[in-house]
């Protein structure tokens, strides 16, 4: 699904944000992306979002190879890439449904396909009794957990989020993480950038730990393992 061959990125201030970065990412895998600051976490999305560009080696997701990929297929590419962010980012002045239909109308979905899909992920994510309900009416947790149905309404082939719990409180997070984890079981790749130490001791899934731009650590069933 996602393989770095000896990728490096260095940006135009000579900072070098990865190091030869070799990882393999199968289908359906559930993977943590940790480290501390200025690791390369950011750069690592960045690149599977093709927001920026290796300097070298070779980087191919979902069976599309993100160095000669023509610019004017980028925005289909990421059609197949879910995001979920820290910060949530719902249009405001949209209800639960019209935001999570929102990401579906985009991709030029037909009405009777957004009228089927969109309650059907709003249960998944728990939010069937909140569809008429405006953001600034969820908590954060809610909230989040529409950003979750948006990212992944369009059956995204992975899912990237990026602190997802960053913003929510300990028992709120788990409720995410395990709504995470179904969405993982039902198929969808995902890749989590976190610095949420009891979240990856308690999920218990892969590990790619980053330092200085390189891979230190890949473990199958790995820990948090950093002092932040």
């Amino acid at each position: 699904m996602i393989e770095f061959k000896n990728v490096c990125k260095t940006y135009d201030n000579n900072v070098m944000a990865l190091k030869n970065v070799d990882v393999k990412i199968e289908k359906g895998e559930f993977v943590f992306l940790v480290g501390p600051s200025g690791a390369g976490k950011s750069t690592f999305i960045k690149m599977l979002l093709k927001e920026v560009d290796p300097t070298s080696g070779t980087l191919e997701v979902n069976g599309v190879d993100l160095v000669s990929i023509k610019r004017n297929q980028v925005p289909y590419y990421r059609r197949k890439i879910g995001m979920v962010f820290q910060d949530f980012r719902l249009i405001p002045g949209l209800n639960v449904y019209e935001n999570v239909a929102f990401a579906m109308r985009v991709v030029e979905a037909s009405p009777k396909e957004v009228r089927k899909r969109v309650p059907l992920v709003l249960a998944m994510v728990g939010l069937s009794d909140k569809n008429k309900m405006f953001p600034n009416e969820l908590s954060g947790g809610e909230q989040q957990r529409v950003s979750l149905a948006r990212a992944i309404v369009n059956n995204p082939a992975i899912l990237i989020a990026d602190e997802p719990t960053g913003n929510l409180d300990p028992e709120t997070a788990r409720g995410i993480m395990e709504t995470l984890d179904d969405i993982n079981r039902a198929g969808t790749t995902v890749v989590m950038a976190t610095h949420a130490k009891e979240i990856v001791d308690y999920m218990q899934k892969r590990v790619i730990a980053m330092e200085q731009g390189e891979i230190s650590r890949d473990e199958e069933r790995g820990s948090y393992g950093y002092e932040d």
